[in-house]
């Protein structure tokens, strides 16, 4: 039997992270065996990239080196984690999949797009079976990720303007694949929860 691969989508600072595990113990409580994982990282080659990816100066990448680097990140993670627990029957959980390279580097850093699908459709060939976009007003999103302590803060440090492209990219992606759907962040994180578990549930049937 294989499994369900779901992941979670949305600006810096929109709480899907939180809302990944969430819906990870939700599923684990009702009997689903579940993997939750995470990008860039999930495997051990992928979460050494993700430090460089993530810390040091706004411009310490260009945005074609940044795309090489979580491609080969993102073929680390599936081959070391998602294709195994798939395989298993799990339900693979992800913050953050391919979408997040879509509008990052194919959008928001230039005009990518294609060389982003082409790269891919050649090295990944997967997207998930749900999405879910959790929704946040940029503003609201980048105080809410400044505010956390840590490192990882290279792309929250690009600005509110690029979260406003970010946001926009995301929910452009939304109209054009079925696979999505987009929950309001702006609430309560209980709120929020139930929607993103009762998509789920209606999708797994």
């Amino acid at each position: 039997m294989s499994g369900r691969f779901i992941s979670f989508e949305g600006i810096d600072g929109s709480g899907k992270s939180t809302q990944a595990r969430r819906l990870a113990d939700a599923l684990r409580a009702r009997g689903h065996a579940v993997t939750l994982t995470r990008e860039p990282g999930g495997s051990t080659g992928a979460e050494e990239i993700r430090r460089l990816v993530l810390e040091g100066d706004p411009d310490r990448w260009s945005a074609e080196t940044e795309l090489l680097l979580f491609t080969a990140a993102r073929r680390d993670h599936l081959e070391k984690t998602i294709r195994p627990a798939l395989a298993r029957g799990d339900i693979v959980i992800t913050d953050r999949f391919a979408d997040s390279t879509r509008i990052y580097q194919g959008t928001t850093r230039g005009d990518l797009a294609a060389t982003v699908d082409r790269l891919h459709d050649l090295m990944i060939g997967t997207d998930p079976d749900l999405t879910i976009l959790v929704d946040i007003d940029p503003e609201t999103g980048l105080s809410r990720a400044r505010a956390r302590a840590g490192t990882e803060l290279r792309f929250e440090d690009m600005g509110l303007a690029t979260q406003t492209r970010m946001r926009a990219g995301f929910l452009s992606l939304a109209t054009t694949h079925p696979r999505f759907r987009v929950i309001d962040g702006a609430r309560d994180p209980e709120s929020v929860a139930a929607d993103i578990l009762s998509a789920t549930l209606a999708h797994l049937g």
